[in-house]
C-alpha cells in the first residue's frame, strides 16, 4: 500500500529551509507515511545530514510545462475524467481571472500532473507554504476529491492578494481542511481571513536539540579582545545586510571585529560590492552557502549572533527564523530586531538585544556587547532557557501529526 498522505514542497532538498526538513523527518518517524512532491528540483550544491534521514519517496513534478510536454498533456487530458474536474475548472478560472500570469497557469498544470499521477489510496494532501505550492495542492485535491491542508510561514503570507488566502481559507471556495503556522503574528492574520478562525492553529516549528550538541563552555571575552560576529542567512531585502554592512562600517577603528556571513543569495554581489564601498570588506568572511555541522561550529566560535530583519518593500518579512533559535542552542548572544514573529522568542534585554534596523542603532548594540562581556553571556544563558521551555520541537509535532491523522480520516 503506498502512502495515504501527499506532501507538497517548493524544492527538496533545500538548505535554507531546514525547518521543513525537521518537520517531516519527525512526522515520518513518528508514524506517519507519506510521499513528497516537489515542484522544483534542488540547486543547491549541498544538503544537511537531516535530508539523508528521511525515507519517503520524492517525485518532482515538471519545473516548467514545457519542460515535459507530453507528461503535461496525457495529464491535462486526463483530468476531465477527475471526480473534482469541474469543481477544479472552475476554482482555477476563477483565480486565472484575477491573475492571468505563467506562474497560475503553471500551477494548474502541476496540480493536473500531480492528480493523475498521485495513487489511487492517496488521502489526503498537505503543503508546505500558502502560496504556489498551497495552489498546486488545493487544485490536486479538488480534482481527486480529498481534502488538503498547508503549513503558512512568512513570504506566502505577507505577499499572496488577500482575495486568494480568503479563499484558500473558506469552506465556500474548496479551502484547507486546516492550516498550521508557525507564529503567532501570522496566526492572528489569517484567523482574521478565515471563515472559521478554529481552521488555523498556531505551531512553533520549535527545535529538536538531538541534532545539536551542547552549547560549548565559553571563556569570559576581555573587553579588548576581537568581538566576532556571524549571521546565517540569504542575500535578500528583508534580512537587511545592507544595514548591517553599514553599521559595521560605523564602528569605531579601536574596535577589533570581524563578521562572518554563511548563506547565499541573489544579493551577494551587491553586498560584497557595498563591503568593499564602505571600507570594511577585509574585516568580512563571506562563507557561502554551509551544511548544518558547519553553521553550528560557526556559531560555537563567535560572540554575537547578528540578523537585522525587515520588512521588504514588497512586504515580504521573516517569520520567526530557526536560526535564532539555533544560535540560542549554542549559548550564542542574540542581537536581532523585533519585526514580525522575532519578540515573540526573544524578549529585548532579557533573552537577546532588539533594536531598529537602522544602522546607527545596529552599531550601538554592538558596541554595548563589546564593551560588556558579561551582557552576552547573561542573555544567551537566558535564550537557551526561553528555548528549552517554550520552543523545542515535539508538541509542534504531535499537533500536527493528531491534526494530519483526523483529516486523513474524513470521508473523500
Amino acid at each position: 500500500m503506498t502512502a495515504p498522505l501527499a506532501v507538497v514542497v517548493k524544492g527538496w532538498p533545500r538548505l535554507s529551509e531546514t525547518f521543513i526538513a525537521q518537520e517531516l523527518v519527525a512526522l515520518e518517524e513518528a508514524g506517519l507515511a507519506f510521499e513528497l512532491w516537489s515542484l522544483r528540483h534542488p540547486t543547491d550544491t549541498k544538503t544537511h545530514p537531516l535530508h539523508d534521514r528521511l525515507q519517503a519517496p520524492v517525485r518532482y513534478l515538471p519545473e516548467y510545462l514545457r519542460d515535459e510536454p507530453r507528461r503535461v498533456a496525457r495529464a491535462i487530458g486526463a483530468a476531465a475524467d477527475l471526480p473534482g474536474f469541474d469543481a477544479a475548472a472552475d476554482a482555477y478560472a476563477r483565480d486565472v481571472a484575477r491573475d492571468d500570469t505563467p506562474n497560475r497557469r503553471r500551477r494548474w498544470g502541476q496540480a493536473c500532473v500531480m492528480a493523475h499521477e498521485m495513487p489511487e489510496d492517496v488521502r489526503g494532501l498537505y503543503a508546505h507554504f500558502l502560496h504556489t505550492p498551497a495552489s498546486v495542492a488545493r487544485y490536486a485535491a479538488i480534482l481527486r476529491g480529498v481534502p488538503w491542508s498547508f503549513s503558512a510561514h512568512a513570504k506566502d503570507i505577507w505577499t499572496s492578494p488577500e482575495w486568494e488566502l480568503r479563499e484558500k481559507l473558506s469552506n465556500a471556495h474548496h479551502g484547507a481542511a486546516f492550516g498550521a503556522t508557525c507564529t503567532g503574528f501570522g496566526a492572528q492574520h489569517l484567523q482574521s481571513l478565515a471563515d472559521v478562525p478554529g481552521r488555523v492553529d498556531l505551531v512553533y516549528h520549535g527545535l529538536d536539540l538531538s541534532r545539536f550538541p551542547a552549547p560549548p563552555t565559553r571563556a569570559l571575552r576581555l573587553p579588548n579582545s576581537p568581538l566576532h560576529m556571524m549571521s546565517v542567512g540569504r542575500l535578500v531585502e528583508k534580512k537587511g545586510f545592507d544595514n548591517l554592512i553599514d553599521a559595521l562600517a560605523l564602528l569605531p577603528k579601536s574596535l577589533n571585529w570581524h563578521w562572518t556571513h554563511i548563506g547565499g543569495g541573489a544579493l551577494d554581489e551587491q553586498m560584497r560590492a557595498r563591503a568593499a564601498e564602505r571600507g570594511v570588506a577585509a574585516q568580512i568572511t563571506w562563507r557561502g552557502a554551509c551544511d548544518q555541522p558547519e553553521v553550528i561550529a560557526a556559531m560555537q566560535k563567535a560572540d554575537l549572533f547578528v540578523l537585522p530583519s525587515r520588512i521588504a518593500e514588497d512586504g515580504d518579512r521573516d517569520g520567526l527564523p530557526n536560526v535564532l533559535m539555533e544560535a540560542a542552542s549554542q549559548m550564542l548572544p542574540i542581537l536581532s530586531t523585533p519585526v514580525s514573529a522575532i519578540p515573540e522568542f526573544i524578549e529585548n534585554g532579557v533573552h537577546g538585544i532588539l533594536t531598529e534596523d537602522a544602522p546607527a542603532a545596529l552599531a550601538d548594540a554592538m558596541q554595548q556587547i563589546a564593551h560588556d562581556p558579561t551582557l552576552g553571556p547573561q542573555l544567551a544563558e537566558k535564550a537557551f532557557q526561553r528555548l528549552t521551555t517554550d520552543f523545542l520541537m515535539h508538541p509542534g509535532i504531535d499537533h500536527l501529526k493528531r491534526r494530519l491523522d483526523a483529516m486523513l480520516k474524513q470521508p473523500g
